[in-house]
């Protein structure tokens, strides 16, 4: 029996990305014709600052639901199904996909890819992915990626939502070269005018390019102090003096007129 209070289409495909840590990006898709598992891998490194789209996690982490008519029936089916690793959210994914008490089935996919110790080689490459951001991110279309929507979720399941996910606000990078002196003062600087000039919450993120030269490599960083306005999207920057805080300001598009 359908709600009437429901926000998704009565028929659809909808697609479900976990991190081994724990995030959650997922789509709902009516035409059923795109091929969400890439824009999903494509938004989550941009979202956590990949090297790379991690396209190794659709055979481990993934759950897909699809509710059709049958010709013969006339009914709605329903079939779901998700990667081992990711059955024990089945209370999640029954939340966003408004399924009420679904039992998803497992997925016939090859358990040597999603092997412990192969999954482990990955690892040293996306530690990001290991951590848990406390994200669950609806994107909403190809075309528009910027659009982001937190889930309705029941009380039960709402804590897992943080007040950092930034469906209203910013995913900032600070790339520095060293812990020195101009480096705090940078620091200090930027954190006071985030504290006194955004309305949303924020996420900065400090990396060091003497430590980590892959990530300045990756976010085509050959300077320092550069600050990325990671999301919302597009991705911009500001290279070297960070005392101009209009200029700042302007990056994340809150200047006053």
């Amino acid at each position: 029996m359908k709600n009437p209070s429901s926000s998704l289409p009565p028929l659809f495909k909808g697609i479900a990305l976990f991190t081994p840590g724990g995030d959650l990006i997922y789509c709902i898709d009516p035409s059923k014709k795109n091929r969400w598992h890439l824009n999903l891998c494509a938004v989550l490194q941009e979202w956590l600052g990949l090297i790379e789209p991690p396209h190794f996690l659709v055979p481990c982490y993934t759950a897909t639901v699809d509710r059709w008519l049958d010709p013969y029936t006339g009914q709605v089916q329903t079939s779901a199904i998700a990667s081992a690793s990711v059955l024990r959210y089945q209370a999640l994914l029954n939340a966003i996909f408004e399924m009420d008490d679904l039992t998803w089935a497992v997925a016939p996919w090859s358990e040597e890819l999603c092997h412990p110790m192969v999954l482990a080689t990955y690892r040293q490459q996306f530690p990001q992915l290991w951590e848990n951001h406390e994200l669950i991110v609806r994107l909403e279309s190809t075309a528009d990626e910027g659009r982001v929507h937190p889930p309705n979720l029941s009380p039960k399941l709402r804590f897992t939502l943080s007040e950092q996910t930034p469906t209203q606000g910013y995913v900032l990078r600070l790339f520095v070269s060293g812990h020195t002196g101009a480096t705090e003062r940078t620091l200090k600087t930027l954190h006071q005018l985030l504290e006194e000039s955004l309305g949303y919450p924020y996420t900065l993120k400090v990396i060091d390019v003497s430590k980590h030269p892959e990530q300045a490599e990756q976010a085509q960083v050959s300077a320092t102090p550069t600050l990325v306005k990671m999301w919302p999207l597009p991705v911009r920057r500001i290279v070297g003096n960070l005392e101009d805080q209009d200029k700042i300001l302007n990056l994340l598009g809150c200047l006053k007129s």
